[in-house]
């Protein structure tokens, strides 16, 4: 139950992150000032490297949990092929953040807010569907 703790813990830490991250490209393709563009460029970057050791810990204490017992119990099923490769999708969501944080850096954005008010919903879908297949076992 310990890792399981950890896991939970460093798992809720980071999805905050990556909850609030894409707020803050919604905000920054909003604006025209130097100014507030530098301001939210420094926000984006802190909180990209804040979130990315959570991840990394998620990451171990769910290995470590796989290969410790819920692979031998559970690695038949498909509800965890699927949660899974919706993790392996998450991973890339975050990675994908870190490259729209360098495009910020650059001032090379393209996209608008709008579509950043969209890109926004991707980890909420993500998380939903890992935490409920985690849950109910469905499959």
């Amino acid at each position: 139950m310990w890792l399981k703790g950890f896991h939970l813990f460093f798992m809720t830490a980071w999805c905050a992150g990556l909850f609030y991250l894409p707020r803050i490209f919604v905000n920054h393709a909003m604006i025209d000032d130097e100014a507030t563009s530098n301001q939210f460029k420094l926000m984006e970057r802190k909180l990209y490297r804040f979130i990315t050791p959570w991840m990394i810990l998620t990451l171990v204490f769910g290995i470590w949990m796989l290969f410790n017992y819920a692979w031998a119990v559970y690695g038949s099923m498909l509800w965890l092929h699927i949660k899974l490769l919706l993790i392996v999708g998450l991973v890339g969501y975050h990675h994908w953040c870190g490259y729209l944080v360098k495009q910020f850096a650059a001032d090379r954005n393209t996209r608008s807010h709008v579509w950043y008010r969209w890109f926004n919903e991707l980890p909420v879908v993500l998380l939903i569907a890992i935490v409920l297949l985690a849950v109910l076992k469905p499959i």
